[in-house]
């Protein structure tokens, strides 16, 4: 099982990748054409609301004791999944314009 510690860190890398992921997407959605851009904003207004899911969970994570971090993990796991299928489902939307 892996510490605490390097739960974070690897929930941290990842929050970093899809925020790189993010930045790009804003920037296509910036440049779209009117047709599509409601389209982009509404896949970046829904990753928005579970990157800060994300983020929230991750500081529960960093202060909790060492006998709630364990308890606190399933959520955080959760908030993970909602992300990456929220990312998943943009980077196929974004990914076919």
């Amino acid at each position: 099982m892996r510490t605490r510690e390097e739960y974070v860190d690897t929930l941290k890398k990842q929050l970093d990748r899809w925020n790189e992921d993010v930045s790009r997407w804003e920037a296509q959605a910036r440049s779209a054409q009117a047709d599509i851009k409601e389209s982009y904003e509404e896949q970046l207004k829904i990753l928005g609301e579970r990157r800060e899911e994300a983020r929230y969970n991750l500081r529960l994570l960093r202060g909790a004791s060492a006998s709630a971090w364990s308890d606190l993990q399933s959520g955080t796991d959760e908030a993970w999944t909602k992300m990456r299928e929220a990312v998943d489902r943009a980077r196929a939307h974004f990914e076919k314009k």
